[in-house]
């Protein structure tokens, strides 16, 4: 009954639900970054008793307000449909929804069961080559040479685009590594224990002692030539990067991300992952250099995904609803995400403790 009330919801290109303590969602939010315009749709509760998620919001005052210079920066993120870094660490989910499943097990095998044209994106992190050792029989990245571990990764990706929808995408996030000088094994660190390894490859041929390797690049040319479509390299800047003992070049501070698609038109739903532009006013385009900080999960022995770097990946890769897969899910990140942001996955892991403490965060009841 609102005035100039907009329901079109097919229209809005990006929406959150804002719940209250009790009863159902009261109002819609969602910003119209092409006209700088934020619609907040009105559900039987009248506009003084409405919640505030960021404080801005009870600024707004009418139900189209224009943002200006003075909206935080923050808020303007948040606007653009950016992540609240909060929003994960308060969810809890108690049982496990429809379609969506872990499975433990190897991944190329467990693809080989998979039913082709299922899932929309893929969104996953392998193993790197020669830098963890996960203490797995036959994991990915302990591959003597190089070259078999780019072989390993293309065969998995030929399943995986197997079982993607012919609109589907794969977002591939891979680090680099140097040679190793031929020296056999690794000792830890005291700023970074996890580095330690039993084992080291040896140089690739036709590289020398100290060179950076490139495996990201060459993963992702080898896709190339396998049929993907290579569309971008996403930048993953991370700010607070784990500091190194080198004087002799930069320290790394970031990784890639690969943007591949099955075929030459793909669903890639640009809106939903806009950002602020120099114009606080205005969303635009997303960029390809992510600034996210890593995080660390209490019970992980290294690395994970941040649920701030995969998200944008899950919102423009799939709609809500769509069905998404991780073939290396680790500690269960992008199952967080997707149950977040309603959408189903499979995730596959072949370590039987990670397979338990991905459900443990998900707070999945066996």
């Amino acid at each position: 009954s609102t005035p100039g009330l907009q329901r079109e919801r097919s229209m809005l290109p990006r929406e959150t639900i804002l719940q209250t303590d009790e009863g159902p969602p009261v109002c819609l939010l969602t910003p119209c970054c092409h006209r700088a315009i934020i619609r907040i749709l009105i559900v039987d509760t009248p506009t003084n008793q409405l919640p505030s998620p960021v404080p801005e919001l009870a600024k707004l005052g009418s139900t189209q307000s224009v943002v200006d210079s003075n909206t935080s920066i923050d808020t303007r993120q948040r606007l653009c449909g950016m992540i609240d870094p909060n929003e994960y660490r308060q969810r809890a989910f108690v049982s496990r929804p429809d379609g969506c499943q872990i499975v433990h097990g190897d991944a190329q095998t467990v693809l080989a069961s998979l039913p082709s044209d299922t899932y929309r994106c893929c969104v996953t992190s392998p193993p790197y080559w020669g830098l963890r050792d996960y203490g797995t029989l036959g994991q990915i990245g302990s591959e003597p040479s190089v070259d078999e571990y780019v072989d390993t990764l293309v065969q998995v990706f030929r399943e995986v685009r197997r079982v993607l929808t012919p609109d589907g995408t794969l977002w591939l996030n891979l680090g680099d590594s140097y040679t190793s000088g031929n020296r056999a094994w690794r000792d830890s660190d005291r700023k970074n224990p996890a580095r330690a390894m039993h084992y080291r490859p040896p140089t690739p041929k036709g590289l020398k002692p100290k060179d950076l390797v490139g495996v990201p690049w060459r993963v992702a040319f080898a896709l190339q030539a396998d049929g993907w479509f290579l569309r971008s390299d996403i930048i993953w800047h991370k700010p607070n990067c784990q500091p190194e003992s080198v004087k002799d070049r930069p320290t790394r501070a970031h990784e890639y991300i690969f943007l591949l698609s099955a075929s030459e038109k793909y669903y890639y739903d640009y809106d939903a992952i806009k950002e602020p532009g120099t114009n606080p006013a205005v969303c635009r385009n997303r960029r390809t250099v992510w600034t996210v900080p890593t995080q660390p999960y209490a019970e992980a022995h290294f690395a994970t995904f941040p649920p701030e770097l995969i998200e944008p990946c899950v919102l423009a890769g799939s709609a809500a609803g769509d069905q998404v897969l991780d073939p290396f899910f680790g500690s269960g990140t992008l199952g967080e995400v997707c149950l977040a942001k309603g959408r189903r996955f499979t995730g596959i892991e072949i370590s039987e403790e990670y397979v338990a403490l991905a459900k443990r965060r998900l707070k999945w009841e066996d």
